[in-house]
């Protein structure tokens, strides 16, 4: 039973991260072609697009696995006791393959060659900094959400700071070492060049290790069932409806 259920969640998280590298750059890809030019409506048309496949990802697949699809959103996780560190370990190589695959799938659609190395350099100060602070700011949404019993709103809140993180950082946001790994293999609009990708994942882990310092001053206290529902309570058959009555078990926050 417990190989089964970690059977699935690795399937969700493998599909969920592919569906999240195919919008973020199927949506680049497009905003090229719909507005060429116009980097600020392109930039524009990828945000929204981001933001609102986020939401419905996070919706399909979070029941399952918690839809981490972010191996910094599954190690701060481990590290405040919600699953194992065997588990996040587990997880890091699924999210990573599926962001190539669906890179791969994205340029596929827009007929491009399958795989196609990105030359887009991001690597510089601001940058860096950029990816700490969005980063921090996601890990920090999703476990305020988590420790105040309202992770229900997780896929809205993610969805909607992803979004906002585009245009309010240089970086455009990445704050995922998984999905910095699967642009690489495109190079359009979302891509980033190999070279600036450790830069990023650096930066990445920083905003993990600050989130999780920050979280324990603001929010003392997170326990292991808390952490156990990031990014939205997730436990298959726990949440399965009873079949007699129709009724779901009890949410976290009647817990």
């Amino acid at each position: 039973m417990v190989e089964a259920a970690l059977w699935r969640r690795l399937v969700a998280e493998l599909l969920g991260s592919a569906f999240l590298a195919a919008v973020v750059i199927g949506s680049g890809i497009a905003a090229q072609q719909l507005s060429p030019g116009d980097v600020g409506l392109e930039l524009l048309e990828n945000a929204a697009a981001t933001a609102v496949g986020l939401f419905a990802i996070i919706l399909m697949f979070g029941p399952i696995s918690g839809a981490h699809l972010n191996p910094v959103v599954s190690f701060v996780d481990a590290a405040f006791g919600g699953i194992g560190w065997g588990q996040a370990l587990t997880y890091l190589p699924v999210q990573v393959g599926g962001c190539v695959s669906g890179a791969v799938v994205a340029n596929v659609m827009f007929s491009r060659t399958a795989i196609t190395i990105s030359t887009k350099s991001r690597a510089s100060g601001g940058h860096f900094v950029s990816e700490v602070v969005a980063t921090l700011g996601l890990i920090l949404v999703i476990f305020a959400l988590t420790r105040t019993g309202r992770n229900r709103s997780a896929p809205a809140a993610v969805g909607a700071y992803i979004g906002a993180a585009y245009f309010s950082t240089s970086s455009t946001s990445f704050a995922n070492p998984a999905i910095t790994v699967g642009r690489m293999f495109s190079d359009t609009f979302a891509g980033i060049a190999p070279s600036s990708a450790p830069v990023f994942i650096g930066a990445q882990a920083i905003g993990g290790l600050l989130a999780f310092g920050i979280i324990r001053a603001l929010y003392p206290g997170v326990t292991p069932m808390e952490a156990a529902d990031v990014v939205i309570p997730h436990n298959a058959d726990r949440h399965r409806p009873m079949a007699s009555t129709g009724a779901t078990s009890p949410s976290k926050e009647a817990r």
